[in-house]
């Protein structure tokens, strides 16, 4: 009998094979069961069958080990369970927009490879632990629109890698830690808006030169004065203090010069411009002068009381002597000038006279206004309404002025403001600046021509208004914001897909044939970027700010794009001997932008349309690679450029060029492999070589299922 039942045993078990899941795959089925509910199914198929989890939705690995967990805007509700920590590789976890609700277990930074952790938009609550100080390689925190309170721990400053701090919405309370800007001088991002922040506003904030965008210190408790320092971020940085009980004057140094009132408001203690309200300096004694003792002696022997008495000053009757005399004195020089006036100016009128005797002629340009002249000087500099470039404006300059108004952000060429009317029609405002070389006829020109532009992957630009102290040009606000935000998720908190990747590529292309083709002047935009691509309602790609260095200009605005291309232009003078062009430290003053523009732009002043060619084949490249335009390999960073083809000749498998985010669409592999030999073609050395866009297009129209 036992050997029989031995027998069944092992038959049954050899028809039954038993599947042990590894380490990671328990972790992970942990932080399952601590799920409450998943209404969208997004974990169903997290099975006990199976050996490992990497199939599983949401699980990203490499080598068979988690690297990613991204189930974003799923409606999980529960908690985050401590097992998250012991997936040694994990790199990135996105939460983001579930119903997560509990603190942040101090155990999840264990996984001390942890680059990106991004948890907006949940209710999570307590404060963050301590251990996140041994998250050395973090790149990315985001954990805006939660509960979070307490303070920030002082160990946050040893995550010197990180480039994004988005802490907006929560309530965090306190000073920010002791060495915040210098130890977290990689910060490209900082957001810490809508909290109780408290204290000073650290001086070293001004140590943070490689942020972008808004510094976003808003509706906090700051207190004390803005610090000086400040002003040494970048010049494209804007710098948002509103709404906190910041005091004193508004120091006008580096990057606060020029800043418009929407920086500062909201604190009632501030002075100086750009505010209305003036510093009181009445309570401070001249400097050079100190206050005396009140036993100083006197200088003179004698009856000191009764010559202090007479030196004290003027009598009463003098000072009203003297006052009436300057009054007489002032009323005869003007009726003096009156006269001589009218006698002058008043000869040119009549053809006898005074008018026709040639030694007058010096005397009358010198004391008349001549007519041609002031009728000039009003054309070029007057311009007090606000000229519509589209027939079904709708609206005046009274009402744009009354819009509520919020700052979207500082580029180049000044800063844009989304407006919102009475009537909820919201429109972009960009204010290209104050005074400025006053060429008001050649703006209009330029201004008109580029208001004809109708097409519909073309932002429009719908009115311009034009005086001496403020230029305003109005278009279509684009709800979606730009491609720069859309391309890791910033925009749909989703990543990407290629199918909506592919369209925008196909829209922008349009838009560039249209410019370089079928516009009146036949456009070159001279410097496109992800960031003047703008995303539509239904995520339509919008080309934005074609022609605007060169309206700046006349305006007497920013710098023009060689300005832009300095920086690089440096590095490559000062490396062309010694190194190769790609290769940059790490520490080196990057411009970023500068990766965009084709080689031949260091030599030539005047843009053509193969430098736009050679811009949309970096886009490309960003958009199927979903890296920056400067990559960092090892202790160096390259632009994106010089690493696509460095992979190219080590053969680098497709895969690890691929943006991690498309590998879902692995059916997708000959489109995006046929898009990437387009950007091949576009980033060519010699603009020569380079396709047209009509080309590009073209081609890429014949990629996948045409846009709509």
């Amino acid at each position: 009998m036992l050997a029989l039942f031995l027998f069944i045993l092992l038959v049954f078990n050899s028809q039954n094979p038993v599947y042990c899941m590894n380490d990671e795959g328990y972790a992970l089925l942990s932080f399952k069961q601590s799920i409450s509910e998943d209404p969208e199914g997004s974990l169903t198929n997290w099975n006990t069958s199976d050996e490992t989890p990497c199939s599983w939705s949401g699980v990203t690995c490499k080598d068979q080990q988690v690297v990613s967990l991204s189930i974003p805007k799923k409606k999980l509700k529960g908690f985050l369970s401590s097992s998250l920590g012991s997936l040694s590789q994990l790199r990135h976890v996105n939460l983001r927009n579930n119903k997560l609700f509990g603190s942040l277990p101090f155990q999840l930074f264990r996984a001390q490879g942890l680059q990106s952790l991004v948890l907006y938009g949940n209710s999570l609550s307590g404060s963050i632990p301590f251990d996140i100080g041994k998250l050395s390689y973090l790149q990315t925190l985001d954990l805006s629109h939660n509960f979070f309170n307490g303070s920030l721990p002082a160990s946050l400053v040893k995550c010197k890698r990180l480039k994004t701090l988005v802490l907006s919405q929560n309530n965090f309370s306190g000073p920010l830690p002791d060495g915040f800007g210098t130890s977290l001088a990689a910060l490209e991002k900082l957001d810490i808006s809508i909290n109780r922040f408290s204290g000073n506003v650290p001086r070293d904030l001004g140590n943070l030169t490689k942020l972008q965008g808004t510094a976003d210190l808003s509706r906090n408790l700051f207190s004390g004065s803005i610090p000086a320092s400040l002003g040494n971020l970048p010049e494209k940085v804007y710098i948002d203090l509103t709404y906190n009980n910041l005091t004193g004057p508004i120091p006008q140094t580096g990057a606060l010069i020029n800043r418009g009132p929407t920086a500062f408001i909201g604190n009632p203690g501030l002075c100086g411009p750009p505010l209305k309200n003036q510093c009181d300096t009445s309570a401070s004694p001249p400097s050079s002068i100190p206050y005396l003792p009140s036993d100083f002696p006197p200088q003179y022997g004698g009856n000191a009381a009764g010559r202090g008495a007479k030196r004290r000053g003027l009598s009463k009757g003098s000072i009203i002597a003297i006052v009436v005399s300057d009054v007489i004195g002032i009323c005869l020089v003007g009726l003096l000038l009156s006269y001589c006036y009218s006698k002058v100016c008043g000869m040119r009128k009549g053809d006898n006279g005074y008018g026709s005797d040639k030694k007058w002629k010096g005397k009358r340009e010198c004391l008349c206004f001549r007519n041609d002249e002031s009728e000039t000087l009003s054309e070029n500099t007057e311009q007090y309404d606000l000229v519509p470039l589209d027939t079904q404006l709708g609206f005046d300059l009274e009402e744009l002025l009354k819009a509520s108004a919020f700052v979207l952000g500082k580029s180049g060429i000044g800063i844009v403001y989304k407006v919102v009317l009475e009537d909820g029609r919201t429109l972009a405002v960009r204010r290209l600046g104050e005074g400025g070389s006053q060429r008001f006829k050649e703006f209009q020109t330029e201004v008109k021509a580029i208001g004809k532009l109708r097409h519909s992957n073309i932002v429009m630009l719908r009115a311009y208004y034009w005086s001496v102290d403020e230029k305003l040009l109005i278009y279509d606000y684009i709800q979606n914001g730009n491609l720069a935000t859309a391309i890791d998720g910033q925009v749909s908190y989703t990543p990407l897909s290629w199918s909506a990747r592919l369209k925008i590529m196909k829209g922008v292309a349009k838009g560039l044939v249209y410019l370089h083709e079928y516009s009146p002047k036949k456009y070159v935009h001279g410097d496109l970027k992800p960031s003047n691509i703008l995303l539509g309602q239904n995520m339509e790609a919008l080309i934005s700010d074609f022609g605007l260095g060169r309206l700046a200009n006349i305006a007497g605005g920013t710098p023009t794009l060689e300005s832009d291309r300095m920086p690089f232009e440096k590095i490559q003078k000062k490396q062309q001997d010694s190194a190769p062009l790609e290769v940059i430290k790490v520490n080196s003053p990057v411009n970023i932008d500068s990766c965009y523009q084709a080689p031949e732009a260091l030599k030539m002043i005047k843009p053509s349309q193969k430098w736009d060619v050679y811009s949309f084949g970096v886009i490309l490249l960003e958009m199927i690679t979903g890296r920056p335009p400067i990559v960092q390999v090892d202790t160096t960073t390259i632009d994106i450029v010089h690493w696509i083809r460095l992979c190219i000749e080590e053969k680098t498998p497709f895969l690890e060029v691929l943006d991690p985010y498309l590998t879902q669409d692995g059916d997708r592999e000959e489109e995006i492999i046929a898009v990437l030999k387009i950007a091949m073609a576009c980033i060519q050395s010699s603009p020569e070589r380079r396709p047209a866009m009509r080309h590009v297009s073209d081609a890429l129209e014949r990629i996948g299922v045409p846009s709509e």
